[in-house]
């Protein structure tokens, strides 16, 4: 990916060194949470787009906050300059000007998220966010949360190195801030407490899907405009799709494949929606919600 002389978004708050990885552990009734006990298991079950109000809260057993409640640790005064968060700054400098263009397209003004980095924990407007749980985002206030040791995970334990894999990351989880712009988030929780499990499971892979869909759209309005992709990009970004599906996590970690526990979908959904993003660059065929067959 060519991102030298590319802007660095100005929406990154660095927390890594403010002591935020000190806070307290996720629990369940059993006793606490390691990081290095449950890191895979939380990244096959809420891996790239995890609604924090779900995996939080049931969790920790603690509601979340507005984000204006959030105690947040003190950013770094000045951005810093290793190569992880001048990456982290210009990806997501690219996905501010993707879709600040889409929604223009359609009258509409685009309300930029903003994205912390932080390491081992932090809190959130969704309860206290953990590096185990992978990047994700959080709607209650609007951000992106990312310990930069996930990447290191993403190539090394989930097969999908490249800086693009690693771009595709954050778009996704863009992809969720644009679902929250819209309100589809909000209604997905809504149907949480009126649906049963296996429905709201399949809910969840619709929502996930059109994050995936949304990310392709990021690729495509990137390449058509700043022609930042490199030869073997398109090629990374579906690898890290397809080792991320529901059935591809289940079989490495020698479970059994059961599609109804699916929340974000196989391998060759998740590679199918990225793609229908990508070669469309329309939002209108990114929606999950109203196709039977995904």
């Amino acid at each position: 990916m060519k991102l030298d002389g590319q802007r660095e978004s100005g929406n990154v708050d660095d927390v890594r060194d403010s002591g935020g990885g000190s806070g307290p552990r996720l629990s369940l009734p059993g006793g606490r949470l390691g990081l290095g006990t449950v890191a895979i298991a939380l990244v096959a079950s809420y891996f790239l787009g995890v609604n924090p109000m779900t995996v939080l809260n049931l969790l920790s057993g603690a509601p979340g906050q507005s984000g204006s409640e959030v105690q947040r640790p003190e950013p770094s005064a000045a951005p810093a300059q290793d190569e992880g968060s001048r990456f982290v700054r210009q990806v997501l400098a690219t996905t501010e000007d993707v879709w600040r263009g889409q929604f223009q397209a359609q009258g509409a003004e685009y309300k930029e998220p903003r994205l912390t980095l932080f390491r081992g924990s932090t809190p959130t407007a969704c309860g206290q966010g953990e590096a185990a749980m992978g990047p994700f985002y959080c709607p209650a206030d609007q951000r992106v949360y990312i310990d930069l040791d996930f990447y290191d995970t993403l190539k090394n334990r989930l097969g999908a190195p490249g800086d693009f894999a690693q771009a595709y990351v954050i778009a996704h989880e863009v992809g969720h801030h644009v679902q929250n712009l819209e309100g589809t988030s909000a209604k997905l929780d809504q149907a949480r407490r009126r649906v049963s499990q296996a429905e709201y499971n399949e809910l969840s892979v619709r929502l996930e899907l059109q994050a995936d869909c949304y990310a392709g759209i990021w690729a495509h309005d990137t390449q058509q405009s700043k022609g930042l992709m490199e030869s073997g990009d398109l090629e990374e970004a579906m690898n890290a799709a397809s080792q991320i599906g529901d059935d591809a996590l289940q079989r490495g970690s020698g479970r059994e494949v059961v599609p109804e526990s699916f929340t974000h979908g196989s391998s060759a959904q998740r590679m199918r929606w990225f793609k229908r993003g990508f070669e469309s660059g329309d939002m209108a065929q990114c929606d999950t919600f109203n196709t039977r067959a995904l």
